[in-house]
């Protein structure tokens, strides 16, 4: 890597932190805060942990745990350690997570205190080299290890073609699938969606989603990171404890029913909306009736956008522009999208119905140890096919119909 910059996202994300290293990362309900230092401290303590345990750039660190800064400072220090950070639902059963190890082979299983004494079972018997402990409030073995290391770490140097995180995707056909996402995929994807969403120094993110699936950990922690700016940190979604936090956010990123559930509350008004920025919506479609309806209580738009667990975000509405109701936008800079036969492949003629395939920096390398599985979901040209069905419209907005395997002709 001599002469180059590293393309390690925590690198690239570090850029970007706060000169003062007080300046807050992380508040929790509780009033508890986590500055930008704080990051940078506990996140280099768990690397150096990691790398005690003989994690190398490469390996795959597997964490089953409870929302938490510490998690998100877990997720970091893989980065940093030049690991493959490996989330795992906390819905999960054992057998499902005895399958997970089994085929991502991690160096290091992080888990639930809770689970500790089950799944320590399971990892042994995939050959996973150390199970640490990780708990809801930050306890565990992992967080007591860490705390008596020195908080130095040089951060390891990463090409861009190099792993940054596997995410298993929830396979509705056959075997769940392990997708391989670079340090260019995660680092461009964060820069764009940054730059595309105007995030503003000041900006304040509402974070109520999962830290296990794509939307919560690479589009709202890591456009966050790219700020260096505040997070108000729900473990889920509360109504009363979002519209508590609400005056003091500025962006809020959710799921369809986060908001379907807010427009059931007579709290949800366009005064007690006035100050925020943004509300953004993806992980499933927003009906077009919930969009109309939280227009007309909140004077908000909420920005629809679109992308899979493979792909990082492909689409989105405009920021400056119409946000229409029923799609995802236009494709994102550097990232190309067509509507092709699901058979032949040929592109269909504009405003056609077709599978969507998509290509740029945002597209994963491939199915971990799948390469056949990998092959068959790419086209000779390089493109995804994404198996969600749709069209194009005549002003180039992408509209998502369903699912190729769900559509009966």
């Amino acid at each position: 890597m001599t002469g180059h910059r590293s393309a390690n996202f925590y690198d690239l994300a570090a850029a970007r932190f706060p000169a003062d290293t007080q300046s807050p990362f992380i508040e929790l309900e509780s009033g508890v805060r986590y500055s930008y230092g704080d990051l940078v401290a506990i996140s280099g303590r768990y690397a150096r942990l990691l790398a005690d345990l003989g994690v190398v750039k490469g390996d795959r660190v597997a964490v089953q745990v409870e929302k938490s800064p510490e998690a998100v400072f877990l997720y970091l220090a893989c980065l940093r350690a030049g690991a493959a950070y490996l989330p795992l639902n906390t819905a999960y059963t054992r057998a499902e997570i005895a399958y997970f190890l089994g085929d991502a082979q991690p160096r290091i299983f992080v888990c639930d205190p809770a689970k500790a004494e089950s799944l320590a079972e399971v990892a042994a018997e995939a050959g996973v080299g150390a199970v640490l402990t990780l708990g809801a409030k930050g306890e565990g073995t992992l967080s007591e290890r860490a705390a008596g290391l020195g908080s130095a770490f040089d951060t390891v140097a990463c090409g861009p073609d190099d792993l940054a995180a596997i995410l298993y995707t929830s396979g509705t056909t056959g075997r769940s699938k392990g997708a391989m996402l670079t340090h260019r995929n995660i680092g461009s994807n964060a820069a764009t969606l940054h730059r595309v969403w105007g995030f503003r120094p000041d900006d304040v993110l509402l974070h109520a989603l999962p830290i296990f699936h794509t939307h919560g950990l690479f589009v709202a922690i890591n456009c966050t990171l790219m700020n260096g700016s505040a997070m108000l940190f729900l473990p889920k979604f509360d109504a009363d404890a979002v519209f508590r936090l609400l005056p003091r956010a500025s962006v809020m990123m959710g799921v369809p029913t986060f908001y379907t559930r807010m427009l059931a509350e007579e709290r949800l008004t366009r005064e007690g909306t006035a100050h925020m920025r943004l509300f953004v919506s993806g992980s499933a479609p927003l009906l077009a009736d919930t969009h109309r309806e939280f227009r007309e209580r909140t004077g908000h738009a909420i920005l629809e956008r679109y992308g899979m667990t493979e792909t990082c975000m492909i689409t989105s509405n405009p920021l400056e522009g119409d946000r229409i109701p029923g799609t995802v936008g236009f494709p994102l800079p550097e990232v190309a999208v067509r509507v092709a036969d699901e058979k032949s492949g040929q592109p269909v003629a504009d405003g056609e119905i077709g599978v969507i395939e998509v290509k740029g920096p945002n597209v994963f390398s491939g199915y971990w140890r799948m390469p056949e599985k990998t092959a068959q979901e790419f086209r000779a040209d390089g493109f995804f096919i994404t198996g969600d069905v749709g069209r194009i419209d005549g002003r180039g907005y992408v509209h998502i119909i369903g699912r190729a395997k769900d559509l009966v002709i």
